[in-house]
């Protein structure tokens, strides 16, 4: 088997069932397999999912277990040499498996490796290439600077928006909605850190795989589409807490260490000020 791909519904049966259909679509030589795994959904996924692609694996969880814990049981039962993550709101190209799997047995030493990722309006999606969260990254982006600041790498450490997006090179993150990761890669780091509900884990994963001496590689010769939710909805008070926990949780296992008590302080500061914010701010979508 040449890769497993890795998919989790939760609620998005019609998502689930054009990505799979863009999936079962692609053009290529090589062999793959389908593993999605379902986290209590309330709607008839599973049934329409079953009936339309009964070569599909399955794996039916009594309870929603998150992104990482799912993903993760996926994996477990995976046969391919990659194994590619992709979320159920994307639509890969035909070719865009072959592609990938190329790029990955032309260079060894990538240990993992992503996509161009466009929105329904045509931007990038710029979570596809990235910098670590470092305390000085995260302080630019989260002021607003690096948007001031679009040409200058150092205020754009972690969207790297001064890189051509069309251009490709190695990157510290990828995203979660499409991540090829090679299984000796995986092997030697682990699986998905379960610590992290949703948001993170992707982060985490990268930074893992290019400690052990993997690169990451942000590769723009196919690009798939990722139909994220609009802005303006407003999202769930456990999903805005689990975002901003994602950011606690990386920081305390990365970075605490190498900062002073005061750097850290100002870093948890921070995020409680900003999960405040993302509160007051949800509420007032809620109220409109």
């Amino acid at each position: 088997m040449d890769v497993s791909i890795l998919i989790l519904n939760y609620n998005t049966r019609e998502l689930t069932l054009n990505a799979l259909q863009s999936v079962y679509e692609s053009i290529s030589s090589y062999s793959f397999e389908v593993i999605l795994v379902d986290n209590a959904s309330k709607d008839d996924s599973i049934e329409h999912i079953q009936r339309e692609f009964p070569q599909v694996k399955l794996i039916l969880n009594k309870e929603n277990v998150g992104f990482a814990i799912a993903n993760n049981q996926a994996m477990r039962i995976s046969q391919g040499r990659y194994v590619l993550l992709l979320n159920s709101d994307t639509l890969i190209q035909q070719d865009t498996l072959a592609i990938m799997l190329q790029f990955m047995d032309k260079h060894p030493e990538v240990g993992a490796a992503g996509c161009k990722l466009v929105l329904q309006d045509g931007s990038l999606d710029k979570a596809c290439k990235r910098g670590f969260p470092t305390p000085s990254a995260s302080f630019y982006y989260a002021f607003g600077i690096s948007k001031l600041f679009p040409a200058v790498p150092r205020f754009n450490q972690y969207q790297l928006g001064y890189k051509d997006p069309d251009d490709a090179y190695p990157v510290d993150c990828l995203v979660g909605a499409f991540m090829f990761v090679r299984r000796a890669a995986i092997d030697q780091v682990g699986m998905l850190d379960e610590e992290f509900f949703m948001y993170g884990e992707d982060i985490d994963w990268c930074y893992r795989i290019k400690q052990a001496g993997w690169v990451n590689y942000y590769y723009p010769k196919t690009q798939i589409l990722h139909l994220k939710g609009a802005s303006s909805r407003r999202k769930p008070v456990k999903i805005v807490y689990e975002f901003h926990r994602a950011m606690w949780l990386f920081h305390r296992k990365h970075y605490q260490k190498n900062y002073p008590y005061i750097v850290n302080g100002l870093v948890y500061a921070g995020i409680g000020v900003k999960l405040a914010l993302s509160l007051v701010k949800n509420q007032i979508k809620r109220m409109r």
